[in-house]
C-alpha cells in the first residue's frame, strides 16, 4: 500500500513539474532533489534580481534600498512600471548630444509638445534689493548650479491635460480605480482626478479650447500628470524645482525681465493684468524668452515641486537638486504670475504660493478635492525632463510629493 501511495506521489509530482516546467530545470530520473529552480523560477521566487537593460542592451543597476520615509509606498509597483519603461531609453552621454524634440502623446491624439533642450550652468537666483516690486521672499541673492534639461515650450494645454482630468474611469477619491482587470492599461492604473464638483470654466468665462492653457489643477494633480505622460511615452517628466524654473525663465538674463529692465516692453511677451481682459489666454501667442520658452511670464502661474518658505533662500544649499522638499500640501510654490497678476509679479523672481483659504474656498467637500481648485482659473503648469533620468526611488518621491494621507488632508478641512 505505501509503495501505491508512493507512486502516485510520484505521478503527481510530475503532473505538476509538467505544469512548473517554465520556471524548473528537470533532471531525467524521479528523486525530487533533481528538480531544481531555472532563471525564470529564481526571479519568481525572489531569489534573483531581475536584471534591467535599456533599448542598448546596457545593463542599468540595481536600485537601493526603499528610503523608510518614501511617501505613497503602496503605490511603488505603479512607478517601477514606469520607471522600467524609461530606463530602457538611454540618457543621452553628453549635454552635446542633447537636441530639442518633439513628444507625441498618445492619449491626446497624438497632440505633440516641443521639448526644448536648455544647457546646464550657473546663475543668481532671486533679486537684488533695489529691484523695484521687489519682496523679502526673493532674497538673499544666492549662486546656483542647474544641470542640462529639456523644458516644454508652453504650458501644458487643454489639448493635452484634458484626457487625462476627464479620463471617464470610475476612481475613488484618491484617483486611484474602483475596479482593477487583469488587462488594465498602465496609464489608468495611475491616479487621476475625479469628476469636477465645481464648473472650473465658470459658465464659458474660461475658454476649454485646445489651445488655451489647462488651469485649476492642484499640485498634486500636476505631479500625477507627470507620471500619466511618463508612462506613455518612456520618457522621464516632472514639474521643475523653483530654481530650474527661474533659471529656465531668465534664460541666461540678470535684469529684472528676460528681455531687461524695461516695463514697457511686458506686452510683447506675457499676458497679465493690464492687457489679458480678465481671462488667460492661448498659448504661444507672445515673443518667447532667448531659450525659446513662451509664456514664461504671466498667462497662468506655474506649479514647481517646492514648498513654500519665505526665508528660503536664507538657507545654505545642501544637495545639488536645490528644492525645498514639501512637508505639507500647503504652502506650495508656483511662478510667473499670471493673466491677473500686477506687472511687479511678473518678474522673473517673484514668488507666489497655494493656500486652501484663497484657492479651494468653495469647495463643498470634506476634506477638499486633492485635484481641483475652485478659484485656480490663473494657476498651470509646464514639464521638464531631466537629461540624466533619476533612480526609482527619487523618481516616486517627485510623483508623490502630496498623497492621500490624514495628515494631509487635514489641511484641507475648513478652518474651526
Amino acid at each position: 500500500m505505501m509503495e501505491g501511495i508512493v507512486g502516485n506521489m510520484r505521478i503527481a509530482f510530475k503532473f505538476f513539474s509538467l505544469l512548473l516546467f517554465p520556471i524548473l530545470d528537470v533532471a531525467c530520473n524521479d528523486s525530487l532533489d533533481s528538480y531544481t529552480l531555472n532563471k525564470e523560477g529564481r526571479l519568481l521566487f525572489g531569489l534573483e534580481k531581475y536584471q534591467v537593460t535599456n533599448v542598448d542592451g546596457e545593463a542599468v543597476p540595481p536600485q537601493e534600498n526603499m528610503p523608510a520615509n518614501l511617501r505613497a509606498k503602496h503605490r511603488l509597483d505603479i512607478t517601477k512600471q514606469v520607471y522600467d519603461l524609461i530606463i530602457r531609453n538611454p540618457d543621452p552621454k553628453s549635454e552635446s548630444e542633447m537636441k530639442t524634440y518633439e513628444e507625441a502623446v498618445p492619449l491626446a491624439n497624438g497632440y505633440t509638445l516641443k521639448m526644448v533642450a536648455i544647457p546646464g550652468g550657473e546663475f543668481t537666483m532671486g533679486s537684488p534689493e533695489g529691484e523695484k516690486g521687489r519682496k523679502e521672499d526673493e532674497g538673499p541673492q544666492r549662486n546656483l548650479s542647474i544641470e542640462p534639461m529639456w523644458v516644454c515650450e508652453i504650458e501644458i494645454p487643454w489639448a493635452v491635460y484634458r484626457s487625462y482630468y476627464t479620463n471617464g474611469e470610475a476612481r475613488k477619491d484618491d484617483g486611484t480605480l474602483k475596479e482593477i482587470e487583469p488587462d488594465t492599461p498602465l496609464t489608468s492604473l495611475i491616479s487621476q482626478p475625479t469628476p469636477q464638483v465645481k464648473d472650473m470654466f465658470v459658465s464659458g468665462s474660461f475658454s476649454s479650447e485646445d489651445e488655451y492653457p489647462a488651469m485649476n489643477m492642484t499640485n498634486h494633480a500636476a505631479n500625477k500628470f507627470c507620471q500619466w505622460l511618463s508612462a506613455q511615452t518612456g520618457h522621464y517628466y516632472r514639474l521643475p524645482t523653483e530654481a530650474e524654473w527661474e533659471y529656465a525663465c531668465r534664460a541666461g538674463s540678470t535684469t529684472a525681465y528676460p528681455w531687461g529692465d524695461d516695463p514697457a516692453q511686458v506686452a510683447e511677451y506675457a499676458w497679465y493684468e493690464d492687457n489679458a481682459d480678465f481671462t488667460y489666454q492661448k498659448v504661444k501667442l507672445k515673443k518667447p524668452n532667448a531659450f525659446g520658452l513662451y509664456d514664461m511670464l504671466g498667462n497662468v502661474a506655474e506649479w514647481t515641486l517646492d514648498q513654500y518658505k519665505p526665508d528660503a533662500y536664507r538657507t545654505p544649499v545642501t544637495t545639488g537638486f536645490n528644492w525645498v522638499e514639501p512637508e505639507t500640501r500647503y504652502p506650495r510654490v508656483f511662478r510667473g504670475g499670471s493673466w491677473k497678476s500686477k506687472l511687479s509679479e511678473i518678474r522673473s523672481s517673484s514668488r507666489q504660493f497655494s493656500s486652501t483659504e484663497e484657492l479651494k474656498w468653495l469647495d463643498p467637500q470634506n476634506p477638499k478635492s486633492v485635484w481641483y481648485f475652485t478659484h485656480g482659473q490663473h494657476v498651470g503648469f509646464r514639464v521638464v525632463r531631466p537629461m540624466k533620468t533619476p533612480d526609482l526611488n527619487t523618481m516616486h518621491k517627485l510623483w508623490n510629493t502630496d498623497e492621500w494621507t490624514d495628515k494631509m488632508n487635514n489641511e484641507d478641512w475648513p478652518t474651526q
